[in-house]
């Protein structure tokens, strides 16, 4: 069986040789480093606080979180019982903090099923994803490229995917989620999506792999 670094390569040969458009962007850019962890948790919730805010003001506010947790990711029956108002001074909304303990509860009675999450089907984990408050389409597929590695996620609602396919592939407009599954068939991106997305975030050139929010 080919660790993730044997199908990232894999990956970069395939849509190398089925998409003349992006295959400059990949000799331009080298090998794809998408790299997976196992703090799922931690990801999810980090995630929700940095919702909406510049990568520098998500982190200052997410070390003043874990601070108050002496230094370390709560669990879930903590962010359960601590008093929303200590969270609130750490510069997190009331919104999110809604959203962080609606997290922790499907964490705790199983709803979100973290212990199979790896090995879980895209659909069904999708699905479990988006039951949480706070967490959309576009979070799940983040979730999935990022946190999990998975290689066959194409991010329609994702902004920045969406104007690097206007750019690259001479749109008018930018594409809507049809657009996109369109193209991506079109150019045999399948079982790739993932890293022809990490290519297309790339060919921006601005902070490259961080995604964008529609």
């Amino acid at each position: 069986m080919m660790n993730l670094d044997q199908k990232l390569r894999q990956a970069e040969q395939h849509l190398s040789r089925h998409d003349k458009r992006l295959a400059p962007v990949i000799k331009m850019y080298g090998h794809c480093t998408i790299k997976p962890h196992s703090d799922h948790y931690g990801e999810l919730v980090s995630s929700i606080v940095g919702q909406q805010l510049s990568t520098k003001a998500g982190a200052a506010i997410w070390r003043r979180v874990l601070n108050l947790f002496g230094g370390k990711m709560p669990t879930p029956k903590q962010l359960l019982k601590v008093d929303a108002d200590k969270i609130r001074v750490c510069g997190v909304s009331y919104t999110k903090i809604g959203y962080m303990k609606d997290l922790a509860s499907h964490v705790l009675d199983g709803r979100l099923d973290l212990l199979h999450i790896a090995t879980m089907p895209n659909e069904q984990l999708i699905e479990q994803l988006t039951a949480v408050k706070g967490i959309g389409e576009w979070s799940a597929h983040m979730f999935m490229i990022f946190g999990l590695g998975r290689l066959d996620i194409l991010p329609v609602g994702d902004l920045g995917v969406r104007k690097a396919v206007m750019n690259l592939y001479q749109l008018k407009e930018l594409p809507d989620p049809a657009r996109m599954v369109t193209i991506a068939n079109k150019n045999n991106w399948h079982p790739y999506e993932s890293v022809a997305a990490w290519y297309l975030w790339q060919s921006l050139d601005n902070n490259p792999q961080r995604p964008t929010r529609h």
